[in-house]
């Protein structure tokens, strides 16, 4: 990953009451609900490349809300979906690469 590249971020309140600096990778689909990628920027989850997923659903007020994902099942859809975006992105890319030559 470049680290050059500018990205949008998120502070996520942990479960232990610390607060963690994420990068927004992606929005995506995942059968009828949207989900959101991030990319922690600092401590342990950040060494180890960890990637955050959430539910992702705007409220009447544009308020970006995140919700955990409750299942397993719901969990492997969402994980697939966002494999497949990755793909999509690094494929993106190469075209961009190729374009700027």
């Amino acid at each position: 990953m470049d680290n050059n590249q500018e990205y949008n971020t998120v502070t996520l309140m942990l479960e232990d009451d610390t607060e963690c600096e994420c990068a927004i990778i992606r929005i995506f689909p995942a059968g009828d609900k949207d989900y959101i990628a991030l990319l922690p920027l600092e401590g342990e989850a950040a060494d180890n490349e960890e990637v955050y997923l959430y539910r992702y659903i705007v409220e009447g007020d544009n308020e970006p809300v995140l919700e955990n994902i409750e299942s397993d099942e719901e969990y492997e859809i969402v994980a697939e979906a966002f494999d497949e975006e990755l793909d999509a992105m690094e494929y993106e890319e190469l075209y961009e690469d190729e374009d700027n030559e």
